[in-house]
């Protein structure tokens, strides 16, 4: 349209009194240019919308993780995703910062993995050290031409584009995120840059949260394992102990084991497990075992005796008596083998792994926790072992699963040891705390004796 305005008289241009711009038709519009531009927008909120979703899923995941290990690798995993790389790595720096002492690859197929073995892994040259130096974001669109680039050991998969970011803990870069080839093959771009570098912040916390409960669970360990007796020399008996506390931080527990030779020349052991995962259990699990082992060193009387004197002591001395479980059992020379002599007080039946290679529980009244009825009688129980014969007694950490059966676990915790009859008992409880991890919510404890050749010991 090329004419001036011509409407009715007084009327102006509809574009403002005095201009010279000509009026433009709807029908005119350019609408397919304006669709598409509306159409990327939308599609470019659409891919905002969505990523923001996965992001904050993706906070969720990484910051509850506990375990440092396991955080690296999510960490690593979840960027890939959310960018949708091939290939992703985590460099955690040394304490100087200048170099790579960790170095955490994740997407690489097994047939990749088997080219690179012997090769070593990186250190913190090439690309890698310019984002140690320089912890700013790197987008390389093609590795191979950038200046700092040191190329590939013989064997590495091929890769054309980097995304870095930096990830640091209380201001200190800790290490480096890594991420390599798209799946779509474009090169990252800045919304992949964005959206890896807000998941870096996270990292960081997910990474000091991991670093502090270690910390903290650790410290929790030490001071219950100081609660807990060094087995003394228990020779001719062979013996071993272990323990494994709760996952949770701070979570002391009041799980206990103790053995002891006795002036007959019997050796007993107990094994123990105050309710609670608390500071307050295991002070009262420390005072309980100190008790117990002044009382059972009293050979002439019967492990019912030493655990029905414990419960009356427990009720008169201690301002809130704690409930606990307990197996005290003796092992003692007897007609020319060993018997086993116990009383048990609501605690799980000891487990015998006999020489033939049969393993059995000795399933026998189990009587009351401590705690809860100190007058009530106790019973004992008695049975005969053969020479070689190994007694493991256990905490139920080893056994409860929350939602399943006692009996599943107890069954477990049996087949479990069949594999491993031929061990030295120390070896044994080790192995049995790893072969049976359970849920990680309790503490768990385990000690075991095995009877040795009678030769010196008189007939009872």
């Amino acid at each position: 349209m090329t004419e001036d305005w011509q409407g009715p008289p007084g009327d102006g241009p509809p574009t403002g009194e005095g201009t010279d711009e000509p009026y433009t038709s709807m029908l005119d519009l350019p609408l397919s240019s304006d669709l598409a531009r509306i159409g990327e927008q939308l599609h470019a909120l659409a891919r905002a919308q969505s990523t923001l979703q996965e992001l904050l899923q993706a906070v969720v995941n990484i910051t509850g993780e506990l375990e440092l290990p396991m955080a690296l690798r999510r960490i690593v995993r979840t960027a890939m995703d959310l960018v949708g790389a091939r290939y992703g790595a985590m460099g955690v720096l040394d304490e100087d910062g200048r170099l790579l002492e960790e170095f955490i690859p994740l997407g690489l197929t097994a047939q990749e993995l088997a080219g690179l073995e012997g090769v070593e892994l990186p250190r913190g040259r090439g690309l890698l050290g310019h984002l140690i130096h320089h912890p700013e974001p790197l987008r390389v669109k093609d590795i191979a031409r950038h200046p700092e680039s040191a190329g590939f050991p013989p064997g590495h998969p091929p890769m054309r584009t980097l995304l870095g970011v930096a990830i640091s803990v209380r201001g200190q870069v800790y290490g480096n995120l890594y991420l390599s080839e798209r799946k779509d093959g474009q090169p990252f771009d800045r919304h992949d840059e964005g959206v890896i570098r807000a998941l870096a912040g996270t990292a960081g916390v997910a990474i000091e949260n991991a670093r502090l409960y270690q910390q903290v669970r650790n410290s929790s360990e030490q001071f219950q394992r100081l609660l807990l007796p060094r087995l003394p020399d228990l020779r001719p008996f062979a013996a071993g102990a272990a323990y494994r506390p709760a996952s949770e931080p701070a979570a002391v527990g009041g799980d206990w084991y103790d053995a002891m030779l006795l002036p007959d020349g019997s050796c007993a052991a107990v094994i123990g497990d105050v309710v609670g995962h608390d500071l307050r259990a295991a002070a009262d699990m420390s005072q309980i075992r100190n008790m117990l082992r002044a009382l059972y060193y009293d050979w002439n009387a019967p492990p019912s005796a030493s655990l029905a004197r414990l419960d009356r002591i427990m009720n008169a001395a201690l301002d809130e008596a704690p409930i606990a479980t307990a197996l005290l059992a003796r092992l003692e020379p007897a007609d020319g083998a060993w018997r086993l002599h116990w009383s048990s007080a609501g605690h799980p039946p000891p487990l015998v792994l006999l020489p033939d290679g049969r393993v059995r529980y000795l399933d026998a009244e189990p009587g009351l926790p401590l705690g809860v009825a100190p007058d009530l009688p106790r019973p004992d129980h008695c049975e005969a072992l053969p020479v070689d014969s190994t007694v493991v007694l256990f905490t139920d950490g080893l056994v409860e699963t929350p939602g399943q059966p006692l009996d599943r676990g107890l069954d477990a915790l049996a087949v479990t040891a069949a594999r491993l009859v031929g061990l030295s008992p120390d070896e044994l409880c080790r192995s049995l705390v790893a072969h049976r991890p359970g849920t990680g919510h309790d503490d768990k404890a385990v000690i075991a004796l095995r009877t040795p050749p009678l030769t010196g010991y008189g007939r009872s």
